[in-house]
């Protein structure tokens, strides 16, 4: 018994408990009131504050808890880009909505297993009617599969997976995959985690919207066919981080079923705003994919770590994803009972239903499709106001909530005039009570809006207006 602690710290008593969580949930409450008040983004001295903190040894003994805190809120927490402000449309904002914190809180304490639904039956069956509530969002079929993950990346990998092993052999590496010059970026890095060569990826033009073009797909595809390599995936966007462009998604899919190519639709931004009549128009044909990527910690405003992807074929995804050890329990047979191990690349994870399944329970769609409205309301609001100032272009209109523009007076060169946007961005940024980001398109850098933040509304756009107008005459 040498050696054997009397007392055991870690396990806390309920006063202790209380007093944990009360001391945190204090400094949460003033933290969010005081969100309108707070800078879009401080990073003066960031780089400096986090040098301060780096401790290159773990601690032999504690520090008091509120001590933490003041480190957390006072000194950590202020330098950084506000995501859960109102004013921060830089991006593609995550609301963080503070329900999904309680979740988080419950589901962390109970901290059951819920990738194998005997272990956790009831809880497990919380997480699945979350996905047939996403499978009845975009429009999919009752046995389709799907799955949360840790945010886009990790979907579209796993789409891109299941598209390789339901479309091409073992060897694989002649199979070539279509994207727009637009696509996130993750679509590359998933193509080379799966082990495709750079070479693969066929980049193809956009036309003035930023939509991938349908004729140069066309053509490429038919390229690669007379060359003997074996075209089996296209990748649309239900929304582009650079543009928030939405592809013909009608005419991707006719062409995908032309040619017996999978088709995924990478909807991480846009895709929520199928819960509203004005982003089903625009994302018609959403519901014709053989995969969709979608984003709850975006368009359901929920905290960052909240992704998913829905499969129109359920069993695709248990083809590419099933393994199981000797030491687990046996896979559920029933088409209803759902082991997420067998479908998704992770054995353990956080219960992340809880977190979508605790807002949509307590609200229903109707305030989430709501504040959706309100935010395309907002992004033409804005843009009808940034035409109206002299010099301003507006690169591409909002066909969701995201809008691109630019400052671009007669005589400037393209060098000269992408310094003068970035001039532009960093006098309306100073004043600290928006934040935007710019990106660079064929024409040269431009300033992007998105507004996708539940906190955001019209007080906070009229600022924003009122800055950018104020940046102008200045560089004027």
């Amino acid at each position: 018994m040498t050696g054997r602690p009397t007392t055991f710290p870690l396990e806390l008593s309920r006063a202790e408990m209380k007093r944990l969580v009360d001391a945190a949930m204090e400094r949460i409450f003033e933290h969010i009131d005081s969100l309108p008040d707070q800078p879009a983004a401080d990073l003066e001295g960031a780089t400096a504050l986090a040098r301060s903190v780096a401790e290159p040894e773990p601690p032999e003994s504690g520090v008091p808890f509120e001590q933490l805190l003041d480190l957390i809120f006072d000194r950590l927490a202020e330098k950084s880009f506000n995501t859960i402000g109102p004013g921060f449309v830089a991006y593609i904002p995550g609301g963080g909505l503070f329900h999904a914190a309680v979740a988080d809180l419950i589901a962390d304490s109970i901290n059951r297993y819920i990738t194998v639904f005997a272990a956790a039956p009831g809880l497990v069956q919380l997480e699945i009617n979350v996905i047939n509530w996403l499978k009845r969002m975009v429009g999919f079929p009752a046995d389709a599969g799907g799955f949360l993950t840790s945010g886009g990346s990790l979907a579209n990998f796993s789409a891109l997976a299941t598209a390789r092993r339901e479309k091409l052999p073992e060897n694989f590496l002649d199979g070539v995959l279509y994207v727009s010059d637009q696509i996130h970026h993750s679509i590359d890095k998933a193509a080379a985690l799966a082990g495709f060569p750079a070479r693969a990826v066929r980049q193809i033009g956009v036309d003035e919207r930023f939509r991938i073009r349908i004729d140069e797909l066309e053509q490429a595809i038919a390229t690669d066919l007379e060359r003997g390599l074996r075209p089996f995936l296209i990748v649309g966007s239900a929304g582009t981080t650079n543009t928030g462009a939405v592809d013909d998604l009608p005419e991707l899919s006719r062409v995908a079923r032309e040619h017996s190519l999978w088709l995924h639709v990478d909807g991480a931004y846009g895709g929520f705003f199928a819960l509203t009549e004005r982003g089903r128009t625009a994302l018609r044909g959403l519901s014709e994919a053989d995969s969709v990527t979608l984003d709850p910690h975006k368009g359901l405003f929920l905290p960052y770590g909240t992704g998913g992807l829905l499969v129109r074929d359920g069993e695709a995804l248990k083809r590419a994803h099933q393994l199981r050890g000797e030491y687990m329990l046996p896979p559920e047979e029933s088409p209803d009972l759902v082991d997420f191990c067998d479908i998704s690349p992770e054995l353990s994870r956080d219960f992340r239903g809880l977190r979508v399944w605790l807002p949509i329970k307590m609200h229903g769609l109707a305030a989430f499709r709501e504040a959706l409205d309100e935010k395309l309301d907002l992004a033409h609001w804005a843009t009808d106001e940034l035409r109206q100032i002299p010099g301003i272009e507006i690169v591409a209109e909002p066909q969701l909530s995201l809008l691109a523009f630019r400052l671009a007076p007669d005589g400037y060169d393209p060098e000269r005039l992408d310094e003068l946007n970035r001039e532009l961005m960093d006098r309306i940024n100073a004043r600290q009570r928006v934040f935007l980001t710019g990106t660079r398109l064929d024409l040269g850098f431009v300033l992007r809006i998105c507004i996708l933040s539940f906190r955001t509304h019209r007080d906070r756009m009229e600022m924003g207006l009122e800055d950018i107008r104020a940046a102008v005459g200045e560089l004027r």
